[in-house]
């Protein structure tokens, strides 16, 4: 459990766990009290928001169940619900949720869901025009957001970055915490492009903002690999994940000492990270897949190990990122042109990313099509000329 402190963040947190105690005490003594038992499920998953750690995830969808076996089907539970099992790739139990509950779907946060849903399953357009609709009609800073990630995605940058910097307006006071999210957003923008001090500038915003935030840290350290200053990098990733165990931050970790030459650190730390990958699908868990795609394709380069579990997630989310990943891990497998296939479908989804065209051209030059591995490379370079640097799979 993180421990709160005095900054924004540990501020934060604190007022949770203390509501999060006062509810559990209060339905000790009158546990069947349905509307404590949904606003505790509502504060356990606000912890794990706060938190990223798995289990208080887990503690909040334990805490959903146990109350709809007492309210049943109720609106603000059933999109509880949506939200918990979106954040863990599980889109039929997503679209079980809202359609439990059919007046979800009418609302405006069903609404952008199912935008979500439809741009996660690959109906590009689909999702656009309902972000669009959603922001005509329900203009919030996270509708803005949403749309602002689209345009990102298809190479729409200076769209992007107004889309967010509307969405700020839309911001209260009290809202710093996602003011701080949307400022990382606008990094990750400027970081995607090489462009280091800019990124530097919205994390060091996002901070005076909301202070003491693990996930700015993690975007810090990351930021600080790419400009090639390892050791401080590792240091503010070690910070981070033990704040944080999370299996991503520990391969990301590994990574960073392989890039060192320390190999038994990276191999601590990789070890860790698959542990908890692999137990989380043994638990039934897919959130994981995607990552399990790329620790094998690029930390183990294990090709068949990357493979199956590419064709497993494919089955899950049927989007660009997902093609892209099952292309490389083909590539890896030295299954050139089935690799070439899959990078075909991806590219025709018109995102615009530069690690995705770095990928796309040395797959096509394995398969043999010169002129477009060529052309895609340069692109990639295009778009940002320091690819080869580190850089963390979200």
């Amino acid at each position: 459990m993180l421990t709160a402190v005095a900054t924004d963040f540990g501020r934060e947190l604190e007022r949770t766990e203390k509501d999060i105690t006062d509810l559990r005490t209060s339905l000790s003594a009158i546990p069947q009290d349905v509307e404590k038992g949904t606003r505790l499920a509502y504060r356990l998953y606000h912890r794990a928001c706060l938190t990223g750690i798995l289990s208080d995830f887990g503690a909040a969808a334990a805490a959903v169940d146990d109350v709809a076996k007492r309210a049943g089907h109720q609106e603000d539970l059933c999109l509880l619900k949506a939200n918990l099992y979106f954040k863990f790739h599980r889109l039929p139990d997503v679209k079980l949720a809202l359609h439990q509950a059919p007046a979800l779907l009418r609302r405006p946060e069903g609404k952008v869901l199912q935008a979500d849903i439809d741009f996660q399953e690959g109906r590009y357009q689909e999702a656009r025009a309902a972000y669009e609709q959603a922001i005509d009609e329900d203009r919030t800073w996270d509708n803005l957001a949403r749309l602002a990630h689209f345009q990102f995605k298809m190479g729409q940058v200076a769209e992007a970055d107004d889309l967010y910097v509307q969405a700020e307006d839309e911001l209260t006071a009290k809202e710093m915490r996602s003011y701080a999210w949307v400022e990382l957003q606008r990094g990750l923008l400027q970081l995607s492009r090489g462009r280091y001090e800019d990124a530097l500038a919205h994390y060091r915003r996002a901070e005076s903002g909301y202070s003491g935030y693990w996930l700015i840290d993690e975007h810090v350290a990351e930021l600080l690999g790419a400009q090639g200053k390892y050791a401080e990098a590792a240091a503010l990733y070690e910070h981070v994940v033990a704040r944080v165990p999370k299996p991503e931050l520990q391969q990301a970790l590994g990574e960073l000492y392989q890039l060192m030459e320390e190999p038994d650190k990276a191999d601590k730390w990789h070890s860790q990270a698959l542990e908890t990958y692999l137990r989380s699908v043994d638990e039934g868990g897919v959130h994981y897949w995607h990552h399990l795609v790329d620790f094998f394709a690029d930390v183990r380069e294990d090709g068949a190990a990357a493979v199956a579990w590419a064709r497993k997630d494919l089955t899950l989310r049927d989007n660009f990122a997902t093609q892209a990943a099952l292309a490389w891990a083909l590539w890896r497998h030295d299954q050139f042109t089935e690799a070439a296939a899959f990078m075909d479908r991806s590219l025709a989804s018109g995102v615009v990313d530069a690690r995705l065209f770095q990928s796309a051209g040395t797959i096509y030059l394995s398969a043999g099509q010169v002129d477009k591995g060529e052309r895609l490379l340069r692109q990639a370079r295009e778009i940002n000329p320091h690819l080869d640097r580190f850089h963390v799979h979200r």
